[in-house]
């Protein structure tokens, strides 16, 4: 599974058009040319969309959001589009066409939006809160020193463990990736696998590596990063986890889901914020969490920080209206980001003053995941599209399971990335 397909795999999908005009819900009608807006009075209508998220009240909630701007701006009404199914490629397709939305959502950012003027820099938007979102979040939607959108939530993933199998087995939570490979192989057994990673025994866990070890995917200016000494040394070692058939592969949901540790499949499994809920329900406080464990010594841990931002289409007829409502919306209004956050799934605020006082995150493993993610987070690069990615993983993939010279795949891949790179940039 791709990774940047994530947070789209892992939820269900709704369907549905609703125009919000002077505080009331006018149609609920799947409508792609609402007229609400000119009989409330309101001189513009914002489209606004989002995917549509699985979690139940989600669509009632950015419905309400949408209410509450409109009672505070009366020229503005909403129409709130709820996309269901391939909601990427929907929106990719809309945005070559008129009935492009103003105000949209997107998973993993990609900067080839900014680079051809499809969305509007929102500086002006964050203003004195700027300082208050986490580094990850701002860092993500950079793009040549401008901010192309505002981060709505952030999705933290992390390492996932069974207290109580690891302490039987006098295991201690790994913090080094020798460490990593040692439990993963101790703690299988004729029945059970030791760690989870994704069906494909692959997941993050490329990505991760080269994080790990000091490495990077692709610089800012373009260049693909993956190709250098400590990504290959990672990928190399990340071979042993496969040699040692330790990891769990091809199991009844994927690695988003944490079936397989809370059915006692496996100990220890790669996971994400969102499936703390389940795991506390199915487990109670018998699980930890942890980082990635640094590759070796001069390395880092690493957590993978994704989730969705916010973006105003620049071709657009409404920007200056758009911009408002991101603003009011995501910059402004804390309780609904912390609605957003903690109501509908379990996220983190991106504002660090939000998270600070959202209830479900201040204690225990939320808790620890915040501060994670806070001090070991990366972000995927703008770039690192499904093209990019699929190169560098498909090489990723052929390395750990021994099928050809890992320094002649990585290049292979290298080159297959930096072209499309090169055609995202136009160069």
């Amino acid at each position: 599974m791709s990774a940047r397909r994530t947070e789209l795999s892992r939820r269900g999908f709704l369907t549905g058009s609703l125009l919000v005009a002077a505080g009331s819900v006018l149609t609920t009608a799947c409508s792609t040319d609402p007229t609400g807006g000119s009989a409330s009075g309101a001189k513009t209508t914002l489209n606004v969309w989002y995917h549509a998220y699985g979690e139940a009240g989600a669509q009632q909630a950015v419905l309400r959001y949408a209410t509450a701007f409109t009672k505070a701006h009366p020229d503005i009404a909403v129409k709130v589009t709820w996309v269901p199914g391939d909601y990427a490629g929907k929106l990719n397709a809309t945005l070559l066409t008129e009935s492009a939305p103003d105000v949209f959502e997107i998973g993993d950012f990609s900067e080839s939006l900014a680079r051809r003027g499809q969305i509007a820099a929102l500086d002006d938007v964050y203003g004195s809160a700027r300082s208050d979102f986490n580094k990850n979040a701002v860092d993500a939607v950079g793009v040549d020193g401008k901010l192309y959108g505002v981060k709505m939530i952030d999705d933290v993933m992390m390492l996932y463990y069974r207290k109580s199998v690891l302490s039987k087995a006098g295991i201690t939570p790994p913090t080094t990736f020798d460490g990593l490979v040692a439990a993963a192989k101790a703690l299988t057994t004729k029945k059970n696998k030791g760690l989870f990673v994704g069906n494909d025994g692959l997941g993050d866990s490329a990505t991760l590596a080269v994080f790990s070890n000091g490495g990077d995917l692709v610089a800012p200016d373009g260049k693909v990063a993956f190709g250098s000494a400590q990504a290959l040394e990672a990928l190399t070692g990340l071979k042993r986890l496969h040699d040692d058939k330790s990891l769990l592969l091809g199991f009844t949901t994927d690695w988003w889901d944490p079936a397989a540790l809370t059915q006692g499949v496996v100990p220890m499994q790669w996971g994400g914020l969102w499936s703390m809920p389940a795991v506390t329900a199915a487990l109670g406080d018998d699980f930890g969490v942890v980082p990635w464990p640094a590759f070796k010594a001069g390395g880092a841990p690493v957590v993978r920080v994704g989730g969705w931002t916010s973006c105003v289409n620049a071709k657009g007829k409404n920007v200056a209206a758009a911009k408002k409502f991101v603003q009011w919306l995501w910059v402004e209004q804390a309780d609904l980001q912390k609605d957003f956050a903690e109501s509908y799934g379990f996220h983190v605020p991106p504002r660090t003053s939000v998270a600070a006082t959202a209830k479900k995150l201040a204690a225990g493993p939320a808790k620890e995941t915040v501060a994670l993610s806070q001090k070991y987070g990366k972000h995927y690069p703008g770039t690192w599209d499904t093209a990019v990615s699929s190169a560098f993983n498909g090489a990723a993939a052929k390395i750990v399971g021994g099928k050809g010279d890992p320094a002649a795949l990585l290049a292979e891949a290298v080159k297959k990335a930096q072209s499309e790179i090169d055609k995202q940039r136009g160069r």
